[in-house]
């Protein structure tokens, strides 16, 4: 393989560990933790701060598209991201060369996110696995922050560094 080749292929080492940390913890959280609507059970891990509960979306981010028919949202919010996947690598491979290192590691972030609730799309017909619940102390309006888990972490804070590393390098150009 050619340094290129091996220099594109690293960061995706990345969206190896998300995908399995995003599995493993889902499986560890619907192997013993009941879920939300069914009793109503969480485990505080720093109080009423950051608590660990079971829940689960069938829709997309905030639950959006929770009350579209099963066979719209099975077939919208499985394609369209993995469009969108597919587009993003597309893009990556072709351009690779010049992305910076924290550009190229965000994206395989982003994908082992995308990944990893695509997965949960594709084989829990009940949802995404949710778990991670904070409180918000009414910002916003919100009390809590919708829950969420591994592969929302990766998309949202390897989404901001592509974003703020690209915004950086618009500024040095200028």
């Amino acid at each position: 393989m050619t340094r290129t080749g091996r220099y594109l292929l690293v960061p995706f080492l990345l969206t190896l560990a998300i995908i399995v940390l995003d599995q493993v913890t889902k499986h560890v959280v619907v192997a013993y933790i009941e879920p939300v609507y069914e009793r109503g059970f969480y485990i505080e891990v720093f109080g009423d701060v950051l608590r660990l509960i079971h829940a689960r979306n069938p829709g997309i981010a905030f639950s959006l598209g929770a009350t579209l028919p099963v066979v719209v949202r099975r077939v919208l919010f499985i394609l369209f991201p993995l469009a969108v996947i597919g587009a993003l690598l597309l893009y990556y491979f072709r351009n690779g060369d010049r992305f910076t290192a924290l550009e190229r590691w965000s994206i395989a972030g982003i994908v082992g996110g995308g990944i990893g609730n695509l997965i949960d799309r594709i084989f829990r017909p009940e949802g995404v696995v949710d778990f991670v619940d904070v409180k918000f102390y009414g910002l916003f309006g919100l009390e809590r922050w919708p829950t969420f888990n591994v592969a929302d972490a990766s998309v949202v804070v390897c989404g901001t560094l592509l974003v703020i590393s690209v915004l950086v390098a618009e500024t040095r150009e200028e």
